[in-house]
């Protein structure tokens, strides 16, 4: 039986596919208020920042996910089911996103906020891992990879610390995870420095 390689090409599209599948989701989400007024907008304020939170997260997400995956041209059965797992606790996201703002940022749904980006950190360390296994240390070299393993030790620690604070402080939890979201703004960590 001959070996059938899929490229990185093709997770990237399914990926692609199911992010755009989780904004939509997220989207669906947000009501208008029924009133014609700027307190009205006001009064969902809970609603609109945790919405543009999760959709910059789920951005960063993306950049750094094709970022990764440009790195490599085929994936490994490996990568193709951490890619799975990873797209799944993203997808995790809708719902936290609504439960948070639904209760008005109550300490649980921002714990279970908090949790799923645990848990996706978890699962992009496993990928980032994955990819840094089959790429040769010309292309990204050991400095970029240590750079790069601290960034996402240090994300997942936060990441914790805002799931174990948010039940007593929920908004220092929250400031927390974005804080945390800020350490990803870059993916150009693996570029190649001359």
């Amino acid at each position: 039986m001959r070996e059938h390689n899929v490229t990185t090409e093709r997770v990237g599209a399914f990926s692609d596919g199911m992010i755009a599948v989780i904004i939509t989701l997220m989207a669906l989400e947000l009501k208008a208020p029924e009133e014609a007024t700027i307190e009205a907008i006001l009064a969902l304020w809970q609603t609109l920042l945790s919405y543009a939170l999760s959709y910059l997260f789920i951005a960063i997400i993306w950049v750094n996910h094709h970022h990764l995956l440009r790195l490599v041209r085929y994936a490994s059965p490996q990568l193709i089911w951490i890619n799975f797992a990873h797209l799944f606790l993203v997808s995790l996201l809708p719902f936290t996103t609504a439960w948070m703002a639904e209760t008005d940022f109550a300490p649980l749904p921002v714990a279970a906020y908090a949790a799923v980006f645990v848990f996706v950190n978890i699962a992009y360390l496993l990928f980032e891992r994955e990819i840094l296994l089959h790429v040769e240390t010309d292309d990204v070299p050991e400095q970029a990879r240590k750079l790069a393993r601290r960034r996402t030790v240090i994300g997942l620690i936060i990441f914790a610390a805002a799931a174990f604070t948010a039940p007593a402080f929920p908004l220092l939890g929250f400031a927390l995870i974005c804080c945390a979201l800020l350490l990803y703004l870059r993916p150009e960590i693996f570029s190649r420095h001359e």
